[in-house]
């Protein structure tokens, strides 16, 4: 073998030799879909050899962070959040993830309240000792209108107690109830879901993934997370696929 031959046939082994190199993807999420992605993260980069950087926070948090020129491959917001993002060049498409309701977080084995109805909702907060709500976060954003619509804000302004995650301090007895995603409140042993909030004042918030552009390791995230048995997991988690 002459010396062009050997220089190319070691080129070629050394290539094959090497390993691929794993991209470290960049992913911000609502902690609406913590439960999910923590338990599928494993599975991707296990699959795929990429890494993911992970930073939690509430939607609208995170979508001021990468307005502010935060480094992300790939976002799990709301829909509108995403779709801003997109408007503003910081995204560049948009794929439906999971939609949920509000849920009550009441403490493991306590009486479930009556939430048949409006009237019977309004009992429950003007009864509760301490009431524990994300405010920042799409629950707690849409309630204050609810509050304010019920008559209530100022009846119950001194009970209520923001806080990161509502199911976790309900579980930890800092609040009696608490408000928040379904997918949030399931984590924790010591805490349960009461109930759905009544139909006729209920918000359904959607969620989806905003991949940035350009971001291949992103888009197979997008594919990985958008599969049957992703949207499996989401639905154990709380949450309904879409």
């Amino acid at each position: 073998m002459n010396k062009c031959c050997l220089a190319v046939a070691t080129a070629a082994a050394l290539t094959l030799a090497s390993p691929v190199r794993a991209a470290e993807i960049k992913l911000l999420s609502t902690n609406a879909l913590k439960s999910v992605v923590e338990e599928l993260a494993p599975q991707f980069e296990k699959t795929t050899g990429n890494k993911l950087a992970i930073t939690w926070g509430t939607a609208a948090t995170l979508k001021v962070e990468i307005e502010k020129g935060a480094a992300v491959d790939v976002a799990l917001l709301t829909d509108a959040g995403v779709d801003d993002l997109i408007k503003q060049g910081k995204l560049a498409a948009r794929t439906p993830i999971a939609g949920s309701g509000i849920g009550v977080a009441i403490h493991k084995g306590a009486p479930k309240p009556d939430l048949s109805s409006t009237e019977g909702f309004k009992k429950m907060l003007l009864s509760a000792k301490s009431i524990a709500w994300v405010e920042t976060g799409a629950s707690g954003i849409y309630l204050k209108g609810v509050f304010v619509k019920l008559g209530v804000a100022d009846q119950i302004k001194d009970k209520l107690k923001p806080v990161k995650a509502a199911g976790e301090a309900v579980a930890n007895g800092e609040a009696e109830i608490g408000f928040t995603q379904v997918s949030e409140i399931l984590p924790y042993p010591s805490a349960e879901v009461g109930g759905m909030l009544p139909a006729e004042i209920q918000s359904i918030t959607k969620f989806s993934i905003g991949v940035a552009k350009d971001s291949k390791a992103g888009d197979a995230l997008v594919k990985f997370l958008t599969t049957p048995a992703a949207a499996a997991v989401i639905k154990a988690k709380g949450l309904e696929p879409r």
